[in-house]
């Protein structure tokens, strides 16, 4: 049984519909997402087997037009260019890779320290190659922790620089780093760049198209809500989003944010990027990740499949 006869055949079971009910409902099920909502490997495993080629495949029967991997720059080579020409064959693009894996969780952007600074800029040359393999655009920036032998403006000034001379070596290879300002109160206490009025003001000082914002929702709800106006104000800076729900950090619908509604103001913004889907599933197994598509097809502006 393939894969679509195996996903016709589960939607016969789970919505008890006859089978040519079940292949109009599995037909509308499988279309594409009005946003580019991008999984990460692992998400899909139970359902689609520890095969990374096979996790894209099933993505793509499923409606998903985006993929992100984190982890990417750690990948033997061969993988890394299996992964692409699969997902070239899908029409699936491919969205964050982590830039600075390793090295971020550190003072580096706000200090002073010559040796951290140049091993953020070697980081950064090791980089592009990467990316202009997987066919990336964007790679995440967390611009380390703060230096608390340093007043605040001078930090700031110190990460502004610094990212100028990132951008020089990544702008001239069409790449994009996406400044993600990450939650202090839950999950990454210590870190520089936390608020959207901040990335805000970094990106416009660092005035370059290289250097724009990851807008993570998850992560802006713990540290400020107010999402919509924060997205309207920051809107000309943010090139990309990801997503998750608050409190627990999965799938829309398993906490407090109105995700349907956050949605639908992007795409009615005209919103064309990523959304990446930075979180957990909420279930375990082959249940929990039927559950995460679900989600997702309940939450996008085109509402939910029709039975």
């Amino acid at each position: 049984m393939d894969r679509r006869q195996f996903l016709a055949a589960s939607t016969v079971s789970t919505l008890g519909l006859m089978p040519g009910q079940a292949a109009i409902a599995q037909q509308a099920a499988d279309r594409p997402f009005t946003l580019n909502y991008a999984p990460h490997f692992g998400m899909f495993a139970k359902s689609a087997g520890e095969d990374l080629l096979d996790q894209l495949r099933f993505a793509s029967d499923h409606g998903f037009r985006a993929w992100e991997d984190n982890p990417m720059k750690d990948r033997p080579i061969d993988e890394q260019s299996a992964i692409a020409k699969t997902m070239q064959q899908l029409g699936m693009q491919m969205g964050v890779i982590s830039a600075l894996k390793g090295v971020w969780n550190a003072v580096n952007f706000a200090g002073v320290d010559s040796d951290a600074r140049q091993a953020i800029l070697e980081t950064m040359h090791s980089i592009v190659e990467v990316a202009k393999r997987v066919n990336a655009t964007y790679l995440t920036v967390v611009p380390g922790l703060v230096d608390p032998k340093l007043p605040y403006e001078y930090q700031l000034a110190n990460c502004v620089d610094l990212l100028k001379r990132c951008c020089d070596i990544v702008e001239p290879h069409g790449l994009v780093m996406v400044l993600e300002p990450l939650n202090t109160k839950t999950n990454h206490p210590g870190v520089l760049l936390h608020g959207s009025p901040q990335a805000y003001l970094i990106c416009k000082a660092v005035a370059r198209k290289s250097c724009k914002i990851l807008f993570d929702i998850y992560h802006q709800q713990i540290t400020e809500g107010n999402l919509i106006p924060n997205i309207d104000r920051c809107w000309d800076e943010i090139a990309y989003f990801q997503c998750g729900d608050n409190p627990g950090r999965a799938e829309p619908g398993t906490g407090e944010i109105n995700y349907p509604f956050v949605f639908s103001h992007l795409a009615k913004r005209g919103y064309k990027g990523i959304m990446g889907m930075e979180h957990k599933n909420a279930a375990k197994g082959p249940e929990g990740e039927r559950a995460v598509i679900e989600a997702y097809r309940k939450a996008d502006p085109m509402g939910v499949v029709e039975h």
